[in-house]
This record gives C-alpha cells, structure tokens and sequence, in this order.
C-alpha cells in the first residue's frame, strides 16, 4: 500500500493527538480529527465538526463506562461530547494506537481508556505506549502482552492515534518512531 492510502483518525486534542497529527502530516499521511462546537483542539488540519445527531449515534451510558473502566464518569455534557467523538476515531479504524499508561486493572488511564477498552470491544488491533513503563503493549483479546524489541507498525490504511495530553518525551520519540518504521 502507498502511504497515500493511509488515515489517520484522530481528535487533534493537545498532547498525544496532536503528535499524532504532527507526525502524519510530516508524512504525508491523511488526517481526521473528530471534534464538535466549543471544543478547543490542537490540530486544525483535517477537522470534522460532529453535529447534535452525529455526536449521538456514538453515545454510551456513562454508568456502563464508569462499571467498564472501573472509575466513574462525570456526566457532564462535555465528557458525553468528548467520549461521542472517540467512539467516532475508533469506529472509523482498524488498528489502534494509544499514548498513556495501563492501569492494574488492565484498562487505560483517563478519557483515552475509553477508547481502548471500545477497541477492545470491537476485537480491533489495539496497542498501547505505556510512558510509565516505557514501551509497546499489545492487547491479546486476555492481557496486555510487551513487545519489547519488536514494537509495532502501522499496517491497517485506517488507524487511530490517541492518548494523553501529558505527553512525555518518551512517549513523542514512540510515536515518532511508529511512524519512521512504518512509512520511512
């Protein structure tokens, strides 16, 4: 495939998106960045604006999240907004990237472990850079599994990047490197 086949599907959010975006455009790489009205993102490049309608074919109950991630949800209308539009960056991709660090529970750290666990639910190919630990994980379908000296590439024309707005450098020398190894 020719990396102009490629997608990335995102939400343009300051920290690990907006890396995400950054690297895709560096490599010529089409970017998507799902967001809606009053939501302040970083990328500006490929926006689409999510309607009222839209924003609800990906609603979720709050309390099924907050029992699925084990934390709880605020149920504000901005948290129902921001996890709309990740269901939209998952829904629209094959493989899955994640900046951010995994949990004991095996779930995802913050409103980006909503999108992991959907990946999860969706049996989509799902990896995550945790920071803290400092390398590639794979989800099994059961467990995360390391990937020490054999960290993915992107292989799917349709992929998301997502994560953390606290990225660290480690985790923007990861993604960087994601995207020198799969379209270098």
């Amino acid at each position: 495939m020719n990396k102009e086949d490629f997608i990335l599907f995102s939400g343009g959010a300051n920290g690990a998106e907006a890396e995400f975006g950054a690297n895709a455009e560096c490599f010529g790489i089409e970017e998507v960045n799902f967001t809606f009205a009053g939501h302040s993102i970083t990328r500006q490049r490929g926006v689409r604006v999510l309607n009222h309608e839209e924003l609800k074919q990906g609603d979720v109950s709050l309390e099924y999240v907050s029992r699925l991630m084990n934390r709880r949800y605020t149920d504000s209308l901005k948290i129902r907004k921001i996890l709309q539009s990740i269901w939209y960056q998952i829904n629209n991709a094959q493989e899955i990237f994640v900046v951010g660090e995994i949990l004991p529970d095996q779930t995802v750290k913050g409103g980006t472990g909503w999108g992991a666990e959907f990946a999860k639910l969706c049996n989509k190919t799902l990896y995550v850079f945790d920071q803290k630990q400092d390398g590639w994980f794979k989800w099994t379908q059961a467990e995360w599994q390391a990937l020490g000296a054999k960290p993915p590439i992107i292989s799917e024309k349709h992929f998301a990047g997502t994560g953390t707005r606290f990225l660290q450098e480690n985790g923007r020398q990861a993604i960087a490197a994601l995207f020198k190894r799969s379209f270098a």
